[in-house]
């Protein structure tokens, strides 16, 4: 049976038996990372695609004399990798929307830098409003002597797949009469 949702939509009034279903997919606690490399020419060319000119990320010598041995990655560049890896992980068994991030930048990564990426489900809850969970996770990008130089904190919408729609792995859109709208404010 489909009732009236938000602002009009419709929603399946199974969402209930949804929840536990995608709870029992992620686990608060649950870890997962990947291992990157920030060599010189991923370095430079990562900048130039984000429009980050500055010389800290293209120029030797200009990154030497301001204190740094060598390149550095761009803020940027960091953020969109440990983006990526925590959409790609939870949008492997369910529709995921990131929702919010924040960044910090504890220490500067040099290029040559091989670190780990790595993000932990800190809390999950049921929001009937967005027929989802929002789910917080916590990051950092650390070396392996354990030195952190970027700590953030995220948040996702995740949704579990519309049974009727796309299955896991396949590609293409959905069936637009199985699609529903919501109004993303997590806070709602």
């Amino acid at each position: 049976m489909r009732l009236p949702g938000p602002g009009g939509s419709a929603f399946d009034e199974s969402a209930d038996n949804d929840a536990e279903a995608l709870a029992s997919t992620l686990r608060v606690g649950e870890c997962f990372a990947r291992r990157v490399t920030f060599d010189a020419d991923s370095i430079r060319h990562f900048a130039t695609l984000c429009g980050d000119h500055n010389p800290l990320h293209h120029d030797e010598r200009a990154a030497a004399a301001s204190g740094f041995d060598t390149l550095i990655a761009s803020g940027p560049h960091v953020v969109a990798l440990m983006m990526g890896l925590d959409a790609t992980f939870l949008a492997q068994r369910d529709d995921a929307l990131g929702l919010g991030f924040e960044f910090r930048f504890v220490k500067a990564v040099p290029a040559g830098t091989e670190l780990t990426l790595e993000w932990t489900i800190a809390g999950m809850e049921y929001k009937p409003s967005l027929g989802g969970d929002i789910v917080s996770v916590e990051g950092r990008a650390v070396n392996d002597a354990g030195t952190v130089f970027v700590t953030a904190t995220g948040r996702n919408l995740v949704r579990r797949r519309n049974r009727k729609g796309r299955e896991p792995g396949t590609q293409g859109p959905r069936d637009p009469a199985q699609h529903t709208r919501f109004d993303l404010d997590p806070d709602s």
